[in-house]
């Protein structure tokens, strides 16, 4: 019982949620082979200045299937964002990663950069525990069930004009 008593008396120093609410602390995924391709020559530091208007980025991973060139993972890092190279398709990795952020009292915010509608449950789940939610997508197969879902919607053209 000692021992129990002892590290319970830890909970008051150790924070299990943020005191600061002044801004919301967001979580950015990004569906890279859905998004990073050549022929919407994206640049993910417009993504990040656009996402920090909404908050503080707090975390910001890009996933890649195998195939992802090094060139390409390199140029994701020196952008600031975490590359997470992942073996078959993305969409359950992005799934799972986007569950942690949903279950994560320091993140407010769930930002998914996506055009399909593979990840609608995830919208509706982040919702449901209390997370703002933003999709960024390119108008070039964009889900409309994507966009009226989310609190919030970026919509960015094929040449890099935000639409919405």
């Amino acid at each position: 019982m000692r021992k129990f008593e002892k590290l319970s008396s830890l909970n008051g120093y150790i924070p299990l949620k943020k005191t600061n609410a002044e801004l919301n602390d967001i979580g950015l995924l990004v569906d890279g082979p859905n998004i990073l391709r050549k022929e919407f020559d994206l640049d993910l530091r417009v993504i990040r200045s656009l996402i920090a208007e909404q908050g503080d980025l707090r975390i910001a991973k890009v996933l890649f299937n195998q195939y992802a060139s090094d060139k390409l993972i390199e140029a994701v890092v020196n952008q600031g964002f975490s590359p997470l190279v992942v073996a078959g398709d993305t969409d359950v990795h992005m799934a799972v990663e986007a569950m942690e952020l949903i279950y994560n009292p320091n993140i407010d915010t769930i930002a998914l950069m996506t055009r399909d509608t593979d990840f609608l449950p995830i919208i509706n789940k982040a919702k449901e525990n209390g997370k703002e939610t933003i999709v960024v997508g390119i108008d070039s197969g964009f889900s409309i069930a994507l966009k009226n879902s989310s609190d919030s919607c970026i919509i960015l053209s094929t040449e890099g004009d935000i639409l919405e």
